[in-house]
């Protein structure tokens, strides 16, 4: 009526040594989290921006666009000034553009700046997990905007 199969190792008797090498292995631990904890953090994140007070999050979003304008200006003034070098190798100054820009993000994150098109993904999953109330999407946005673009007038001014 058919072969057995052998058991399943997990149900087998391992060997003394192999039981004693699994007793000691360490666990496993990542500092990524997985994708439920990520979008669970996203969504919390939303939630605690939707309970700071407007002020403040009009003037983080002012010197986020601030910030902006200053990883522009740094990454256009570098990588121009590399015409010399680039007449030999024309792609140095679009990998020196690119590779200055994600600075003025990296000061954003630090610093705790509001950015539209954060505000436009945390908010919404905060609605969604029903962690904040929908009216919190319109205003958030439209004042992460102004702010975003006040910022960006005033270091082009």
């Amino acid at each position: 009526q058919g072969s057995q199969l052998p058991p399943f190792p997990s149900t087998a008797r391992a060997p003394e040594g192999l039981r004693a090498r699994r007793a000691t292995m360490p666990e496993v631990v990542s500092l990524c989290k997985g994708p439920k904890e990520a979008y669970e953090a996203f969504a919390d994140k939303g939630a605690e921006l939707c309970r700071k007070p407007l002020l403040k999050v009009f003037h983080q979003a002012v010197y986020a666009g601030i910030y902006i304008g200053f990883g522009g200006m740094l990454s256009l003034v570098i990588a121009g000034g590399l015409a010399d070098v680039s007449k030999n190798n024309p792609t140095i100054q679009s990998y020196v553009f690119a590779a200055l820009f994600p600075v003025n993000l990296l000061i954003i994150i630090l610093t705790g700046g509001v950015l539209f098109t954060g505000v436009s993904a945390i908010v919404p999953a905060a609605v969604f997990e029903k962690k904040a109330h929908w009216s919190h999407i319109p205003k958030l946005l439209a004042i992460s905007w102004i702010g975003n673009l006040i910022g960006g007038v005033i270091f082009a001014l």
